[in-house]
Parts: C-alpha cells; structure tokens; sequence
C-alpha cells in the first residue's frame, strides 16, 4: 500500500520553497493595493497565502469547519516580515502536525459548511491537496499583483521571464 503522508510532505516542502520566494518580494509599502474593488488587497491574498498551510493542521485535528460557527479574523500582517513569520508559523504548524498523523484518519471526512449549507465533504487527504491547490491558485494570482506593479516575479516550476531576461 502507498503510503501518502510521505507524498504529502514531500509536495508541501516543495511548494513552501515557491511561496517564500513570492512572499519575500511583497513590498510592505504597497499592502492596501489591489487590482480591483472586488479583489483582495495585497496584505488579505498575501495573508491568506500565508495561512494555508495551517490548514493542514486544522484538517487533522478537526472534522469541519463551520463559517457560521467561526468567524474568521485575519491575523495583523503590516510587513512583508509579517507575512513571513505567519507563513513559517503556518508551515511549521501543519507539517507538524501532518507528520506524527496516523494515515488511516486521512480517509476520515471532513466538511467544508456555513451553518446548515455543506460546501465540501470529502476526505481529510482530499482536502489537505485542496489547501495545497488553493495556495498554487492565490500565489499565481499574487503574482498578476506584482507583475501589474513591475515587480519582477520569481519563477515556480522552471525560470521566470524575468529571471530569463525577457
């Protein structure tokens, strides 16, 4: 049997490499921009960013979170230092947490609901990847915020254009 914790970790480690990267070159003095009335600011997607990984944790601890239940109040990010520290705080977090869990609660579900309106009920490992997805999306979407500011953008899975020179 394959074992999928190990595959877990491994991809939450590679991901954090990427994340680093794009919250490292978020300028503290541009936090309140955003493209858009209806997107995020800088300081709200960079702080969710920053957050996901935590939600490994949450996942494994937990088996739903109810938005009507909890309300979601977003940690003080001034800095980029700030979005820093709350990423390696999250990451540190969940991959704690995903290492020392037994691999048969991953089959376990978990559901994603609003009082009495369910938005998810799937496994905790199908959520987990989920959280890793979510944190792939809200990163490329930072980086359109970057780019729109001229920030030159740090590449993902191979070389930027900018670190190409294009």
């Amino acid at each position: 049997m394959l074992s999928i914790i190990p595959s877990l970790l491994k991809e939450m480690a590679q991901e954090a490499q990427t994340t680093r990267k794009m919250l490292s070159i978020v300028p503290s003095d541009k936090l309140d921009w955003q493209p858009h009335p209806k997107s995020m600011t800088m300081r709200n997607l960079g702080a969710h960013i920053a957050e996901l990984p935590s939600w490994v944790s949450m996942v494994v601890n937990t088996d739903e979170l109810d938005f009507a239940a909890a309300p979601y109040e977003q940690p003080a990010v001034n800095s980029q230092e700030d979005l820093l520290a709350l990423f390696e705080k999250s990451y540190e977090e969940g991959r704690s947490e995903l290492e020392k869990t037994d691999e048969a609660l991953l089959d376990k579900i978990w559901t994603l609901r609003t009082g009495d309106t369910v938005h998810s009920a799937t496994s905790k490992a199908e959520v987990i990847r989920m959280a890793f997805c979510q944190t792939v999306h809200h990163r490329a979407q930072l980086g359109v915020y970057l780019r729109l500011l001229n920030i030159p953008i740090p590449g993902s899975y191979g070389p930027s254009a900018d670190e190409m020179g294009l």
